[in-house]
């Protein structure tokens, strides 16, 4: 079947994780992705490590499945030419440079659209093209300028950062959705467009009710750990060898909650009876729940609450992450040939075969001579440009 995307040129300028999750996505969904590196070192992230693959790191290979990998030198000028025909040429071009850096070089969305008006040109920031363009752009400076950082972590302890590049991920995500949507109205209009996301901007709109929280009232919120600001129980709870995470949304799972652990009295006591009420005495029902959940191991608890419709769920790492997912059916990972390692699956699942078999992260410079011919051809199309080892086929889940 024709992927959605099949027939859509990328030009990937970008690196490190925002820019190149966005364009990994566009090329599971058929794209073709030309992803444009330094020569020499390439992408910041193939030197990321540990730990390493059998090319460059895991950092790498986590976002860059399934593109073709061509060196141009911006600084040279007849590199520089063919990175301007690339630009002539695509659909879509991703670049997360320093604002105003390709423009310098003939690259900016203004001088693109010049040659190619259907292009959709997505700019990835951290703070905007505005009074935050000289600002970097890094996602753990913005996590703590952003206010991620000030409501995650221990009530006491010191404000945390994410365990992974949390606002990186999502600002790739909005960049996929603009992306997709200017595409969508270019199909009636003709017209391309320019794209901008920042990591400040999607990370604010990801803070949802803390965000809104702040708006209505002024108050910032604080950190509180696990726990959530509007809600009880809806936090990790101790048990016997361990933490349950328990998340009660209504009166029927707490009263449900309660008599699974042995004590329904709970459920009617003025103090727990509501909500509301968990909430502004959320201490003393900690205290209740804990005495009681101590009786026996998390996931003694997680399998006996979840048959009474109770969400819980024992703390795990990534690797009962894995086992679980596959225990589900939901295949989280795939191999994109016999001698590379998994990758983390496309997330979606469609009725329909939309989604193009994984093929493997490029090698620094893999695509060269077949790019660099291509763009050097005059108007070619997207068939005169060298398949590459892209399956395509059905994959067998890893």
């Amino acid at each position: 079947m024709t992927r959605p995307l099949h027939g859509v040129l990328v030009a990937d300028f970008s690196r490190v994780l925002a820019g190149p999750s966005c364009t990994m996505t566009l090329a599971d969904l058929g794209a073709t992705v030309i992803k444009v590196e330094r020569p020499g070192t390439g992408d910041d992230t193939r030197s990321w490590g540990p730990p390493w693959s059998a090319t460059s790191s895991t950092y790498f290979e986590s976002v860059n499945r399934s593109k073709r990998s061509v060196t141009l030198d911006l600084d040279d000028p007849a590199d520089l030419t063919l990175a301007c025909e690339l630009a002539r040429r695509a659909d879509v071009l991703v670049e997360n440079f320093k604002p105003g850096a390709l423009d310098r070089r003939g690259l900016g969305y203004a001088q693109v659209a010049a040659t190619n008006p259907g292009v959709v040109y997505c700019s990835v920031s951290g703070f905007g093209a505005g009074a935050g363009a000289d600002l970097l752009g890094y996602d753990f400076i913005v996590q703590a300028v952003g206010g991620l950082m000030s409501i995650t972590g221990a009530a006491d302890g010191e404000p945390t950062k994410a365990g992974v590049a949390l606002v990186d991920v999502l600002t790739g995500k909005d960049a996929t959705i603009g992306i997709l949507a200017a595409l969508a109205a270019r199909a009636g209009t003709g017209r391309g467009c320019h794209v901008e996301v920042n990591l400040l901007s999607s990370l604010l709109a990801a803070l949802v009710n803390q965000a809104q929280g702040y708006l209505e009232t002024g108050v910032p919120p604080k950190r509180m750990g696990n726990r959530h600001p509007s809600i009880a129980p809806y936090e990790t709870l101790r048990c016997r060898d361990g933490l349950l995470a328990v998340a009660c949304g209504n009166d029927g799972q707490f009263a449900r909650l309660a008599r699974v652990l042995g004590d329904p009295g709970l459920a009617t006591d003025d103090r727990f009876a509501t909500n509301a009420a968990r909430v502004a005495h959320r201490e003393e029902l900690v205290d209740a729940l804990e005495r009681l959940l101590a009786a026996a191991d998390a996931a003694d608890w997680q399998e006996r609450l979840t048959t009474e419709q109770v969400p819980a769920g024992r703390v795990q790492d990534l690797a009962d992450a894995f086992r679980l997912a596959e225990r589900l059916g939901l295949a989280p990972a795939v191999r994109p040939r016999s001698d590379r390692a998994p990758q983390v699956r496309h997330p979606v699942d469609y009725s329909e075969d939309l989604v193009r078999p994984a093929g493997p992260p490029p090698a620094l410079g893999e695509h060269d001579p077949a790019v660099r011919a291509w763009l050097a051809s005059g108007n070619g199309s997207l068939a005169d440009l060298d398949p590459i080892d892209l399956p395509t086929t059905g994959q067998t889940p890893s």
